[in-house]
């Protein structure tokens, strides 16, 4: 795995996890759900990543 794919994973994450506060905040469902989705990615991403890695 490069190391580019781990930064953009990771911020990949982190943005979910600021988006689901901030509709935690503000009682914004659709903000938090879409906060939780992009935090999903980031991790079936990384997941995908660390099975490649796995193989090599």
């Amino acid at each position: 795995m490069g190391l580019d794919d781990k930064i953009s994973n990771a911020a990949e994450e982190a943005k979910g996890k600021a988006k689901e506060a901030a509709g935690k905040a503000t009682d914004n469902e659709r903000l938090e759900a879409e906060g939780h989705t992009d935090q999903a990615k980031a991790n079936l991403k990384q997941a995908g990543e660390d099975v490649k890695d796995a193989f090599k």
